[in-house]
């Protein structure tokens, strides 16, 4: 279908690197964002060898490579240690992890997309399809102006606009936990001499304590908690993340419980580096396309997933070089076929990646009060989220597309 021309609304990671995707699948494409620049905010991100060996494919990898921190293991200690949980290994999937922040890997897609002369239009608010046929959609911008293109792909996040015309009624469902974060550098860390970095102390009262290195030489750090917590709504959200004071107590509190290097990293944290997070989750969707099968959702806006893993803009990336990928190898008679197929190949790989979530979740919680279960340490299992061949897993799907 190399002559489709596919809309994207959103240009955050998603939606920047599906434009690199479909380019190279020599579908053209434009995207629309409603900010005036790409959307910059959640410090740095895990890319893991699934999502880089796409990024290496789009010509990202070696751009991005020398700009964050690389390593391969996250290591899980309580009074000792327990195991190790891969974010990447190069020998055995080709890429140790990533950690770079997400402005670095945003301004090399832009610039990539730049290069090849793929469309960016800024200030352009999506607010609803006008009309879908079974050939084009039509779609209205919050200035009056109107669009038309033969596919519209909504990459424009959890509370996507586009997902409203599939699913009207629908609201991201909070998962009754929430993250504080904070980044210090890394010089502040004392007792580190019995720990390898990056690590999650494990204890049963207060949950886990996350240290993990960023920047490409390691100068800095973010740490950070989980807790369980209520629903609050976005403007109780904000009004939280604002009261530092609280967030910095949250962070400090039973610190004296964990071992020195949790003290010295909570001992000096500025307010400006503080991040707090609420884990929200689309629900499972029936479909991520429209009737005719020219709106379609993917990334945050089909599936939302917690950071648990480190999976959420790995899962978007795997998501837009397969879409990209079948999208190429339909035609208008087989499209909606294509994307059901697409849709459950990729809905197999989440179901896997929430079971994951789940494993580690129940591990990073504090436990129960008068809970007799003990710490799971079981080894995790991930040559199948981190070794894929993505060609060959779409053509796998394709084999009965008529």
């Amino acid at each position: 279908m190399a002559s489709i021309e596919v809309a994207v609304i959103g240009a955050g990671l998603s939606g920047l690197a599906l434009a690199l995707s479909l380019h190279k699948q020599s579908i053209p494409c434009t995207i629309y964002e409603a900010r005036s620049a790409s959307l910059d905010i959640g410090g740095a991100i895990m890319l893991s060898p699934n999502a880089l060996r796409i990024l290496d494919g789009l010509g990202i990898y070696r751009k991005i490579k020398a700009h964050g921190f690389e390593f391969q293991d996250l290591h899980f200690y309580t009074d000792k240690p327990l195991e190790l949980f891969e974010f990447g290994n190069k020998e055995k999937y080709q890429y140790d992890a990533l950690r770079i922040y997400r402005h670095e890997l945003i301004n090399v897609l832009v610039s990539a997309l730049q290069e090849k002369g793929i469309s960016i239009q800024y200030g352009k608010k999506f607010t609803r399809v006008l009309t879908e046929s079974e050939s084009e959609v039509t779609w209205a911008f919050e200035d009056g102006q109107t669009g038309r293109a033969a596919c519209l792909v909504g990459a424009d996040g959890i509370h996507s606009r586009v997902r409203r015309y599939l699913y009207p009624d629908l609201e991201p469902q909070f998962t009754n936990a929430v993250g504080v974060t904070a980044v210090v550098p890394t010089s502040q860390l004392t007792g580190t001499e019995a720990y390898k970095m990056p690590l999650t102390i494990m204890n049963p009262s207060y949950g886990a304590f996350v240290i993990a290195q960023q920047l490409a030489d390691g100068s800095e750090v973010l740490i950070g908690k989980q807790k369980r917590a209520t629903e609050i709504g976005r403007d109780g959200w904000n009004q939280l993340l604002h009261n530092k004071a609280w967030c910095v107590d949250f962070l400090r509190q039973g610190s004296e419980s964990f071992p020195e290097i949790v003290g010295s990293a909570v001992s000096k944290i500025s307010p400006d580096e503080i991040n707090l997070w609420p884990f929200y989750v689309v629900p499972r969707l029936d479909t991520w396309a429209s009737k005719h099968s020219r709106v379609v959702i993917l990334g945050d806006a089909a599936h939302a997933i917690p950071p648990t893993a480190g999976q959420g803009v790995n899962q978007a990336f795997e998501d837009v070089y397969t879409f990209s990928t079948i999208l190429a190898k339909c035609n208008q008679a087989n499209l909606e076929q294509g994307l059901e197929i697409w849709q459950k190949g990729r809905q197999a790989r989440i179901d896997q990646v929430l079971k994951l979530n789940a494993q580690i979740d129940a591990r990073r919680m504090p436990q129960d009060h008068g809970s007799s279960a003990g710490l799971d340490t079981e080894p995790f299992d991930l040559a199948w989220l981190y070794s894929p061949d993505f060609d060959e897993m779409v053509e796998s799907w394709l084999v009965d597309l008529v």
